[in-house]
């Protein structure tokens, strides 16, 4: 009596919010074309036909010939009308399917129980990120996307109803079945969610499908093992457990799926799971609630309902119960059997069975079986693993990402100049995605001991430390806890070094911190997924802001809804193509070009970048170090970049001087070296020079007065093999200069003769004076300068003038096998031979870069001087410097850095770049190009003069220019 008075009052409740008149899912638009073509199929189907529409049956895509012969069986001699597949391949499952849709009388209804994509069962198909994750998402309209999308790929491989969204509020952080499976544990953005990807899927022709009624969420038992208890009262349930449920039906979601639960204050007998109770599924979901749409079980072979009865009298007790459809039944004929004989004892009646076959089969219409068609094996693969689908995918990791502490705004991380970062992993997972992602903004070392003690003292040296928590991304059953010893660690760290926390596990795992005092920056990843780290590096640096909310409340530290908002500091962000709109098609052709390069030996190998409005979407290296091809090119690796050493490091320079009014542009060079007066050159000016139009002669040999005339031989009174107090300049390996000799080579440039003919002609000469400027005015030299100014706090850590001291040479790409001066393979000594003779440091050479790096300091410019958080050069002396002041003599360069050709016989450009594009190119196959109309950055770094400076195939074809066409080809109209 008292149970009936709890149900009683339970359905009092519900008539106060709800109508038994709720919408009718599955009606579809040509509403009497439906009805037609449901009663026509349901007055000719005999009772075993009926019968076994109302099955679904378990089909694999990866077991043998025996299990075919079984399905097909069940579909011919049963007359099963519906399948959920399970693991496999897409391949499998689409040949699978078209044979068994061919041999079923009326088309079979696919199901499958894809949450977080159709990589939750098959092979090789996409997968998104789970429930929890997108929980933490504030924007409801990438859930409808991410429900279309799945939408489309169950589309495309013949499935009619996904098993999802799971609609279970996560109130219980040890439910060991839902968890990550949840949108959290708010009823309001569980509901919110459910329906944006209930609407985003249905919108696609897929049913959706709520699970698992009437609510999962606060079990800490699993029901595939055992049968949970809910000892909750009514309106707990019904402002909690079945809010989300009763949303959803206004909104239309076309099926429901009951779980296996024990609800005492909704079924009375203990024993009978909620799947199989005619009180909660007929009274209360079908009447109360005003369900009109499909109501599906849980898997009949899941121990919560399989503990109760025979497999055969569970499925009665099912359809008794008010389910139209049994998924995984255990056994149909001996069902079929039970079903037969209770309509005959008229405990069940056929008009009953009428009902759940009438709504099948309006299912089956509104999913387009009635114009069945079988599935396209072509292009499968590629269709179910699209750009579009990471493109989402980013977009969905990005807006989740979470900020729970930023108490020093250590986040993003700025001033890389004043940090020295560690990196140490805990937790079993791999980081080494997140650790590649950091690398490209600044040096991060990996530190790790066996030992606490050495792991601190490993640690001293450091100022920040980035401690990532990875654990595995395989399922969402995973256990995302940490060790004990993990979490001592954790704070041992914290209390010696100001740390960020990243967690690449569910949110959960923070319930085992016991204190967050020590711990200034604290970021939720949610998974440890190759997106997630790649994605959470990027936050880490401001490449974007943070966004998300925490979906579920640690303690009382963070409630649910916490999240910090970050700034973006304009660094690179690292994806893909078509997220800027640029076609991976199109780019294809980069390869065919890199594999003549290869067979043609233009070159070793080399690295390709591009990067548009800030978004890098090519960063690729290919072949080898030498045409030993015993070393594979990485992005890491360095080349000697020649003359872009002019824009990248001596231009940056003088560009902050005229700024700081240390020189104008109009400043002779008498004025700023007064070894220059009454000279041939005293009184060209500093703009002169950096438009190539001072007359200088284009460059000097210096080395051969240093070599005898006859043999080639360097002189011993100039070289010697070994470094002494006199032969103190390295030239390269065994080979020192007298350190005198600078005086010499600056005499050569002053005394030799300007060329007679006004107008443009390339030179180094101007160069090697502005390193002298420079290291005049500030006193300190060149590399130390712009190391310090410049690319430190850019991050470009792997941009150096003598790598040798701060590289192995196993990351440098050798250059060229000098035998005319050096007598040696140049690895890790410049290549121009007079930067060599100054000691590897000069104006116009003698940098080291990565593509990447080259591109940072390129983008920095684009940006008008802006990069990572801090202002390098004023907006207006970018606008100065790359501007043609000799334009009617057609000389086609700014201020330093090249501009596009004026004479369509020189190549400087593709000829498809705007005028106001910018950059340089360099001797040993290098190239930089920015273009802010198109937001365009170009890095193409080689080692083409190898084996000699004779290997001019790389120059003679424009290869070069050639990817840089490319480049501008596969930018897609808007």
């Amino acid at each position: 009596m008292h149970k009936n008075l709890l149900f009683l009052l339970l359905i009092l409740s519900l008539a106060l919010n709800v109508s038994a008149q709720g919408v009718d899912p599955l009606v579809a638009k040509d509403t009497e074309a439906q009805k037609i073509w449901v009663d026509s199929l349901l007055n000719t189907m005999t009772l075993d036909e009926k019968i076994g529409q109302l099955f679904m049956v378990q089909a694999y895509s990866n077991q043998d010939k025996k299990h075919e012969d079984f399905i097909t069986e069940m579909i011919t001699k049963y007359h099963v009308g519906n399948l959920i597949f399970m693991q496999g391949t897409p391949d499998k499952q689409a040949v699978l399917n078209n044979k068994y849709q061919a041999v079923s009388k009326i088309p079979l209804m696919i199901g499958f129980d894809g949450e977080w994509g159709l990589d939750m069962r098959l092979k090789n198909t996409y997968r998104f990120p789970w429930n929890m994750t997108l929980g933490a998402i504030q924007n409801d309209s990438l859930i409808y996307q991410f429900g279309k999308r799945l939408g489309k790929h169950c589309k495309r491989l013949g499935i009619h109803i996904n098993f999802a969204p799971v609609v279970d509020v996560n109130v219980n952080p040890d439910n060991p079945i839902i968890g990550n499976r949840s949108f959290g544990e708010n009823k309001e953005n569980v509901t919110q969610k459910a329906i944006a990807f209930t609407q985003g899927m249905q919108s696609e022709g897929v049913l959706a499908n709520a699970k698992h009624f009437p609510g999962h969420g606060d079990t800490a038992s699993d029901s595939h093992h055992t049968l949970p208890v809910l000892n909750f009262d009514i309106a707990r349930l019904d402002s909690i457990e079945l809010y989300p449920y009763k949303k959803l039906f206004d909104k239309g979601v076309a099926s429901v799926m009951t779980a296996h639960l024990s609800i005492p204050s909704l079924e009375s007998d203990d024993r009978l799971p909620t799947s199989l109770s005619t009180n909660v599924v007929t009274n209360l979901l079908l009447r109360k609630l005003g369900f009109n749409g499909l109501i599906i079980t849980d898997g009949l072979n899941m121990k919560g309902a399989s503990n109760y009865a025979s497999s055969a009298e569970i499925d009665l007790a099912a359809i008794k119960a008010g389910n139209d459809v049994l998924l995984i039944p255990q056994n149909v004929p001996e069902t079929v059997r039970l079903i037969k004989t209770a309509i005959q004892l008229k405990t069940l009646t056929e008009a009953r069975i009428n009902i759940s076959v009438k709504k099948i089969l309006k299912a089956k219409y509104w999913a387009g079986l009635h114009q069945y068609k079988p599935i396209v094996l072509d292009s499968l693969q590629q269709d179910l693993n699209t750009a579009t689908d990471e493109v989402l995918h980013r977009e969905l990791v990005k807006n989740s990402l979470t900020v729970l502490r930023n108490r020093n705004r250590e986040i993003p991380i700025g001033s890389l100049e004043n940090k020295k970062i560690a990196y140490v992993k805990l937790g079993d997972g791999s980081g080494n995605h997140f650790i590649k992602m950091m690398q490209n903004y600044t040096k991060i070392d990996v530190i790790s001991d066996n030992n606490l003690d050495g792991l601190l003292k490993k640690l001293k040296p450091y100022n920040l430390v980035i401690v990532g928590y990875h654990k595995s991304n395989l399922h969402p059953w995973k256990s995302y806890k940490f060790k004990d010893q993990e979490l001592v660690w954790l704070q041992e760290i914290a209390r010696a070094k100001e740390i960020i926390l990243d967690i690449f596990a569910s949110p959960y795992s923070l319930l085992q911190i016991k204190t967050f005092v020590n711990i200034e920056g604290l970021l939720v990843s949610y998974q440890n997924s190759k997106l997630a780290q790649e994605i959470s590096a990027q936050l880490l640096f401001g490449a974007y802001k943070a966004k998300g909310k925490l979906p579920v409340s640690i303690h009382n530290f963070f409630p649910e809804g916490a999240g910090l908002t970050t700034t973006n500091l304009s660094r690179f962000e690292y994806t893909i193509p078509e997220a800027v709109n640029v076609s991976s098609e199109r780019l294809k052709k980069i390869d065919s070009i890199a594999k003549i390069i290869l067979k043609e030996k233009m070159a070793p190998g080399f690295q390709v970048f591009a990067a548009k409005e800030g978004k890098v979407f090519l960063q690729k290296s290919y072949g080898y170090h030498t045409d030993k091809q015993q070393t594979k090119v990485q992005n890491s690796d360095i080349y000697d970049v020649a003359s872009l050493t002019k824009i990248l490091a001596t231009l940056p320079l003088v560009m902050r001087a005229e700024e700081e009014q240390k020189i104008t542009l109009d400043t002779a060079l008498k004025d700023i070296l007064p070894s220059f007066k009454e000279s041939n050159k005293d009184t060209i000016t500093v703009k002169e020079i950096l438009s190539h139009n001072a007359r200088l002669q284009a460059w000097i040999p210096f080395y051969i007065a240093t070599q005898d005339s006859i043999t080639g031989k360097n002189l011993s009174e100039f070289y010697n093999s070994k470094k002494t107090k006199k032969y103190a300049v390295k030239v390269a390996e065994n080979l020192y200069i007298d350190k005198n000799y600078k005086d010499s080579i600056y005499k050569y440039i002053r005394e030799i003769e300007q060329r007679e003919k006004t107008g443009y002609k390339y030179s180094d000469l101007g160069y090697y004076l502005f390193k002298e400027i420079i290291e005049k005015e500030y006193e300190k030299p060149l590399d130390k300068l712009v190391n310090n100014e410049f690319y430190k706090p850019l991050g470009a850590n792997r941009t150096t003038f003598l790598p040798l001291q701060k590289f192995p040479k196993s990351q440098i790409v050798p250059t060229e096998k000098d035998d005319y001066f050096r007598n040696q393979l140049l690895h890790g000594h410049v290549h121009d031979m007079g930067a060599a003779m100054l000691g590897g440091v000069a104006g116009h050479a003698g940098l080291y870069a990565n593509a990447n790096d080259v591109a940072k300091i390129m983008q920095m410019y684009l940006q008008k001087g802006f990069y990572g958080g801090k202002r390098y050069l004023k907006s207006g002396t970018i606008e100065k410097f790359n501007m043609r002041y000799y334009s009617d003599d057609q000389i086609r360069r700014g201020l330093g850095f090249d501009k596009p050709q004026l004479n369509k016989d020189i190549k400087a450009t593709c000829g498809c770049v705007s005028d106001a594009s910018f950059g340089h190119s360099g001797f040993t196959g290098t190239y930089a190009w920015a273009d802010p109309q198109s937001g365009l950055v170009y890095v193409f770094l080689s080692n083409r003069v190898y084996p000699t400076m004779k290997n001019r195939g790389l120059v003679k074809h424009n290869i070069r220019t050639e990817i840089q066409q490319i480049l501008q080809d596969a930018i897609l109209d808007e």
